[in-house]
């Protein structure tokens, strides 16, 4: 029996880094803290490389991003990266949706969420971390070579 589903799409577009972060767990339930690496980000969300894995709907801090920033979001997924049980792939969701990557001229996709974002930061605040210049050949963006990704269902 073939089952029909609508196609779904992407809401914003996906960028390969390799990007050293701290994950720290928000729940006193589930503790962790660890050394992470950031390998996908988008406007909504990231999947970090984790080496313990964490349950669904945990909120969790992100620091160490470049320029110094932290978000929060949660945990949407998390699947183990081999069978050996020493890595995970943790999907998680942005609470703030938008650029919190600091990425210079973000894929078009991205700029929507631009526009529900503060004008700038709460008195207070310290001013938004600087942007990153995206340059595919030089680190943290030159993780992947230029066809070695495939995509299930692309063609």
């Amino acid at each position: 029996m073939e089952i029909l589903t609508p196609k779904t799409t992407r809401r914003s577009t996906r960028i390969r880094v390799e990007i050293p972060v701290t994950v720290t767990s928000l729940d006193r339930m589930r503790p962790f803290s660890g050394q992470c690496v950031l390998l996908v980000v988008s406007a909504q969300g990231c999947g970090i490389q984790s080496p313990q894995p964490l349950q669904t709907e945990t909120p969790i801090m992100i620091a160490g991003i470049p320029g110094g920033a932290s978000v929060t979001a949660r945990v949407a997924n998390c699947v183990p990266l081999g069978s050996d049980g020493k890595s995970f792939l943790i999907g998680a969701a942005l609470y703030n949706h938008g650029n919190v990557w600091g990425i210079v001229n973000p894929p078009e996709d991205w700029k929507f969420t631009a526009q529900s974002a503060p004008a700038g930061p709460p008195k207070g605040q310290a001013e938004p971390a600087p942007q990153l210049n995206v340059n595919r050949k030089s680190w943290p963006y030159n993780l992947f070579e230029e066809g070695a990704e495939s995509h299930p269902g692309r063609k």
